[in-house]
């Protein structure tokens, strides 16, 4: 089935006060969930990892992107690399995992890579005619450093995340100062019954959050929050409540405020109150009605403090609890017929009450749905 872009975006409206949102059905079809993939998840900036995993002469990483192997790696002379994880051999997959090498090897007959992607041994091969080690090269991608972070994009015409996101890495070195020089001190994972776009947009609004987390809106002072959208990414700004909370303790924090950053399409950069620390939250499609995510927590030391622990513990066993149960509602109520479309809420203040960056983040999938299409 060709997807029919007009009738997933009949009922948008460019001003939110205006919209309506996405039709159902770009949340339960297949035919979406693979135009997705081509038209979203390969042609943007994805996020890869913190700079630590990949600050090491010889260290790599690998990962699938857009259903697609990949490895960053950095030279020993300190270059960062990304290429497709196959070898120009017979397409088996070079790495797995992570680590640090000196050369790259292929484990089905051994062709040998050295960190620039190019071929330096291929067993057998000194005597065939016109065979040259030097015309075989891996394919590379974009990769790119970024606030602290690796990210990577399939897109070999992509623009740069630096030029596509403005003021973005300013405004999160400016909040989180210490991020490059945090460690990766826990990772949680959910496999979760939802189309990842529901997901999004439960992340981009809290006019659900009075209703749904009572302990979160205890620990922000929900008076300050403001959510402003730019370009590819969005931000939600809030200071953290002045009295007791029941999320989690915060007495002694040195981060006092609530920060998060949405990034197109399915990066989420959080900054709680609390010690130093940074999360990254990774919505990851896996099917029309499934989606992965990883939440890894970047902290001032590997292991965790009292108050760290009951953070995170917040989080796992709390918000995420919540958060799961409503978008799988959600999930269950796109595919009935009782619903096709819902109302956008608007706040022109732009308070967290509004659901202005829902609505901006449908207009950045109706644009690469077009673009794709067209």
């Amino acid at each position: 089935m060709t997807p029919d872009i007009d009738h997933i975006s009949a009922g948008y409206h460019p001003d939110p006060a205006q919209s309506m949102s996405l039709h159902a059905d770009a949340y339960t079809g297949q035919a979406w969930f693979d135009l997705d993939q081509q038209a979203i998840f390969a042609r943007t900036w994805q996020w890869l990892c913190h700079i630590e995993q990949l600050r090491q002469p010889g260290a790599y990483l690998t990962a699938t992107i857009a259903a697609m192997p990949i490895m960053a790696v950095r030279d020993e002379h300190g270059t960062l690399r990304a290429f497709y994880n196959v070898c120009k051999h017979r397409a088996h997959e070079l790495l797995t995992g992570s680590g640090v090498r000196r050369s790259i090897i292929c484990p089905y007959h051994a062709w040998n890579f050295d960190l620039t992607g190019r071929l330096r041994r291929a067993r057998n091969t000194g005597a065939m005619p016109g065979f040259d080690l030097a015309t075989v090269c891996l394919d590379q991608i974009q990769v790119t450093e970024f606030a602290g972070m690796i990210y990577v994009n399939l897109d070999p015409h992509a623009p740069p995340l630096h030029a596509q996101t403005q003021a973005l890495e300013t405004d999160i070195l400016t909040r989180a100062p210490d991020i490059a020089h945090l460690t990766l001190a826990r990772r949680l994972t959910y496999d979760i019954a939802s189309n990842w776009k529901n997901i999004i947009d439960n992340f981009l609004e809290c006019y659900h959050c009075h209703v749904a987390h009572k302990d979160f809106v205890s620990l922000v002072d929900m008076s300050t929050y403001q959510v402003t959208t730019h370009g590819i990414y969005s931000t939600h700004m809030a200071q953290a409540g002045t009295g007791g909370n029941t999320a989690y303790d915060v007495t002694g924090a040195t981060v006092t405020e609530h920060a998060v950053w949405w990034l197109w399409p399915n990066t989420c950069l959080l900054r709680y109150p609390g010690r130093g620390n940074f999360m990254v939250l990774q919505i990851i499609p896996d099917g029309p009605g499934r989606t992965r995510e990883t939440w890894d927590f970047y902290l001032e030391t590997a292991d965790p403090d009292a108050a760290e622990l009951d953070s995170i513990r917040y989080i796992d066993e709390v918000l995420q609890v919540e958060d799961i149960a409503l978008v799988e509602s959600v999930q269950r109520g796109m595919r009935t017929p009782a619903y096709t479309q819902g109302k956008i809420v608007y706040d022109p203040a732009g308070s967290g009450l509004s659901e202005h960056a829902l609505h901006h983040f449908h207009g950045l999938v109706l644009d690469a749905y077009r673009h794709a299409l067209s």
